[in-house]
Formats: C-alpha cells, structure tokens, sequence
C-alpha cells in the first residue's frame, strides 16, 4: 500500500511538472537570413542538453547549457548539406525537438515542426523498481532489467498513453542492476544496487 502511495504521488508528481512545461512552450525560431537562424528556448536549466542532429542521427553540435533563464542561440547552418535536420534540447523530463530544412545552402525552418518526447520517469526505492512514461503517440516501449549484466527480465509494451510499472526484486540477492527503457529510438538507463 505504502508503494503504491509513492507510485501515486511520483505520477501526480510528473504530470504536474509536464503540464507547468507546456504553460512555457513559448519557445521560438528566427531566421535571420538566408544562412543563420535564431534558436530560442523558454525556460532552461543549467545542464540541459543542447544538440543538432542530422537525419541519420549523426550528432553535429552538442553543448550542456550553462545557466537558467531563456536560450538564444544564432547558427550559421549554411555550409550543411541539403537535408534534414533537427535541434534537440533535453530538459529534465522531456526532449524538445524541431526541425529544420537546409536546401541549396539555404536554411528553411518551419515553426509548427516542434514536437515533444516525455522521458520514461525510473526510480527504485531499495528493491522496488518503479517505471512510468507518458507518451501521446503511443510508441512501443521495451523494459530491460540488468543484474551483473545479465537480462533478467524484459517485456514490450504497446499502444499505452500512460505507462506505470512497479517490479518488485528479490532484496536477498545484492549486487549491480540496471533498468532500460528503449523508445523512440532511445534508450533511458538507471543504474541502482541492492
């Protein structure tokens, strides 16, 4: 019963904070020209991500943001090939991403391009393993639980909106675990001991 409270109040818990970063989506793009384009976030925090990627997912830029407060950044994307790219910004509970478009040298970005991935919320509290997600497109996720590097178990879940696990290991059997979620093309690891 006492987990189930603490599941209860961590869901509580996320959805509130998810709902208070959609009240400051107010982020914005600019291009400035044919060439640079100003990139803004509402918002941030000292030690979000910051990352351009092109189609294949090939990390082009990276940087760990310094300071709170609203992100302007300016980016000559001119001399990138033609193709699509994305911009990425990882908050604490969630990716931001738009999308941009480079062609003959010329950078077209559209602002209605943004979308949202919710990053899967993994905590353990001694040998109780708690997973919840939030995920509007309802994209399978796959569970993997580690101990001493080895699978002990796993499980794929489909077409859920909301997603809340609690595993119970065995709290005689102490070493090294980890928990995988794989979504979207990603992977979020928490690794924990007993």
């Amino acid at each position: 019963m006492k987990t189930t409270k603490k599941l209860v109040l961590v869901v509580t818990l996320m959805f509130g904070t998810l709902i208070s970063y959609a009240n400051n989506a107010n982020d914005f793009n600019t291009i400035l020209n044919a060439k640079k384009v100003r990139i803004g976030f509402k918002n941030v925090k000292k030690g979000h991500l910051l990352t351009v990627k092109d189609d294949n997912n090939v990390q082009l830029h990276s940087e760990i943001i310094s300071q709170k407060g609203d992100l302007n950044k300016i980016f000559d994307f001119s001399s990138l090939n033609d193709g699509k790219y994305t911009v990425e910004l990882s908050k604490d509970f969630e990716i931001v991403i738009k999308t941009f478009n480079v062609k003959n040298n010329r950078v077209l970005f559209n602002n209605n391009s943004k979308s949202v991935i919710y990053k899967p919320l993994i905590r353990n509290d001694e040998n109780i393993l708690m997973i919840s997600k939030i995920d509007f497109n309802k994209k399978p996720l796959k569970i993997v639980v580690y101990y001493n590097n080895e699978v002990i178990y796993k499980e794929t879940i489909e077409d859920n909106t909301v997603l809340n696990r609690v595993y119970k290991l065995n709290q005689d059997i102490k070493g090294e675990y980890s928990a995988v979620v794989y979504t979207n093309n990603r992977s979020y690891v928490k690794n924990f001991k007993i």
